[in-house]
């Protein structure tokens, strides 16, 4: 409890609340559509944006996420051409985006950066602005999803039956993967590069174990994933271990725990 006094705790248990909303919200999403795959694409196409910020001298996060949107929209377009598979476009940008990272960060003036923290993240880390981030787009989340949510649903689970119902289905599809690219974006304080696909999955696998409600879905989500950020927390303070990576591995627990009971339950 110690702890709570210090002012870059606090701003790690209000990030951590701030991007398990965001994550929950998008990431029901993708796991629903399948877009794991593409995601993990945009993750790693966000390594180039950061290279980029750091050549030019503007903020890493903010050339990663026009570097993620583009990406996504680039991923979204090419998936849609007959003469080009889908995981092919996704391979395009996830190497163009690591191997544009890698160079513009050895080519940058000065000091060779500090990759890990980007690479693996670090909660403790969080500022102010990456709040502000993260609140913004938990709220605007929040509104889009309340707004539009049986559209988004029916795109999710069937966008044949989403277009006979006159649903404008690229736009949505399009906005959408905006906002997978800007909630990545904002979670690589926390977990980094190689661990913030994991935000957006397994919380939402967890749910799917006791439910298959869009909704509930999306509440569970959120829930679960302030718990493994709690837990990861507790295991970064006490064993002195990453706090991403602890992250990660609590919530994997916690999915294997409710794996466990929910086998023993039928």
């Amino acid at each position: 409890m110690d702890l709570l006094q210090y002012t870059f705790f606090q701003n790690a248990l209000l990030g951590s609340l701030l991007a398990s909303i965001a994550c929950g919200i998008i990431g029901t999403y993708i796991v629903t559509r399948r877009l794991v795959f593409i995601s993990g694409g945009i993750t790693h196409a966000s390594f180039g944006g950061i290279g980029l910020g750091l050549f030019t001298g503007i903020s890493p996060l903010l050339s990663a996420a026009l570097f993620s949107v583009m990406s996504a929209f680039g991923v979204e377009w090419l998936s849609k051409r007959k003469d080009m598979r889908e995981d092919s476009a996704i391979a395009v940008f996830w190497t163009l985006g690591m191997a544009l990272g890698i160079m513009f960060s050895f080519l940058s003036p000065g000091f060779a950066p500090d990759l890990s923290a980007y690479l693996f993240g670090n909660i403790l880390t969080i500022s102010h602005s990456d709040l502000w981030m993260l609140g913004c787009l938990a709220l605007v989340l929040s509104i889009f999803f309340y707004l539009y949510l049986r559209p988004i649903v029916s795109i999710a689970f069937d966008r044949e039956f989403a277009r006979s119902q006159k649903i404008p289905v690229e736009i949505f599809e399009y906005v959408l993967m905006m906002f997978i690219a800007l909630t990545i974006v904002a979670c690589l304080r926390m977990v980094g590069i190689v661990l913030a696909i994991s935000l957006l999955t397994i919380p939402q696998m967890t749910a799917n174990l006791f439910t298959y409600s869009f909704k509930k879905i999306i509440w569970l989500s959120i829930a679960i994933g302030f718990m493994g950020c709690l837990g990861g927390l507790f295991i970064s303070y006490r064993w002195e271990v990453p706090s991403g990576a602890s992250i990660i591995f609590f919530s994997i627990l916690i999915y294997a725990v409710c794996k466990v009971i929910r086998r023993k339950n039928n």
